[in-house]
């Protein structure tokens, strides 16, 4: 593990946090900011962002918990390995182990799980594979891969143009999106919620810089790529076999977004679920940015059951 100078975008959204880089598997690294007291919580992002979406409920949380902020595999300031032919470099049972043995060399065997978006997708995968790693689990607008998959309509695939561009086999999506990827990071986030409205513009600034760096492009477009076969293909392999997520889960999605509008989340996650609880927000995609004190209102005592019954 490496301790490392707190870098300027960093400093611009987060105080009194430290930088580590451990490295995991392979040769990559994991960079992540650690800051906060109390039990752990692993925070991870979505896409197109870094850790940086939590910059808006990190301080509150801080006040309870020991805050780990990871970016994933491809993703903001960790590694971004070129995709092997099958993709399972990036598949979130490999993006699930690079968490576990982040939170190890961190000194947390056992912790909490806060996750959005393509983090939630490996926040499922981390429960499934490593069930006595986590505690408690938080997953933010999102749906299980398999069943999003399958339940496909052209609404859905017009909404999130994105999951079938960026399957298509390399370079065209990679380029397409090197060609002006701040244009691409401002596309994508401003479809899935009201406008750019929601965020400050140095988030904005930490998704476009990290969306510019060499290799993200293609880190992306290889975490899609694996979500669309050697994912679908764990995802089968525990239906199959009856593998269900037990880790005590909260569900939270946006009312205005796509998820509701295409599936039935609470649904979906029972098939896969045997101790999962949700329930729909008043906001878009981007819950941790467009309705900071309202998801930490609903998160706090779930993350803290003992506080919030005392």
């Amino acid at each position: 593990m490496t301790p490392h100078a707190l870098a300027p975008h960093d400093q611009a959204l987060f105080e009194r946090v430290s930088a580590r880089r451990v490295a995991v598997d392979d040769g990559v690294e994991i960079d992540a900011l650690v800051g906060g007291s109390g039990p752990p919580l692993l925070l991870l992002h979505g896409h197109p962002q870094t850790r940086a979406m939590w910059h808006k409920v990190a301080p509150a949380l801080a006040r309870r918990h020991t805050l780990v902020l990871a970016d994933l595999r491809g993703y903001g300031d960790s590694s971004k390995p070129t995709g092997l032919p099958d993709h399972s470099n990036y598949a979130k049972r490999t993006l699930a182990r690079d968490q576990v043995a982040l939170m190890q060399a961190l000194g947390f065997a056992r912790f909490d799980v806060l996750a959005h978006d393509r983090g939630a997708r490996v926040a499922h995968r981390l429960a499934v594979d490593h069930p006595e790693r986590v505690g408690r689990m938080v997953l933010l607008d999102v749906a299980p891969t398999l069943a999003m998959y399958e339940r496909t309509t052209q609404a859905f695939a017009t909404a999130y143009w994105h999951w079938f561009l960026l399957i298509q086999p390399a370079p065209l999506p990679e380029r397409l999106i090197q060609a002006d990827p701040a244009a691409y990071v401002r596309e994508v986030i401003g479809r899935r919620s009201a406008g750019l409205a929601p965020f400050t513009p140095a988030a904005l600034a930490a998704y476009e810089r990290a969306a510019a760096l060499p290799g993200t492009a293609h880190g992306i477009c290889e975490d899609y790529r694996a979500a669309a076969g050697v994912d679908l293909d764990h995802d089968r392999a525990d239906r199959e076999a009856g593998r269900r997520m037990a880790t005590p889960t909260l569900v939270l999605w946006g009312a205005q977004g796509v998820v509701h509008t295409c599936f039935e989340p609470m649904t979906e996650w029972q098939r896969v679920a045997s101790n999962v609880q949700g329930e729909p927000l008043a906001c878009g995609h981007y819950i941790a940015e467009e309705v900071p004190e309202l998801l930490l209102a609903r998160i706090s005592p779930f993350l803290s059951p003992d506080e919030a019954h005392a």
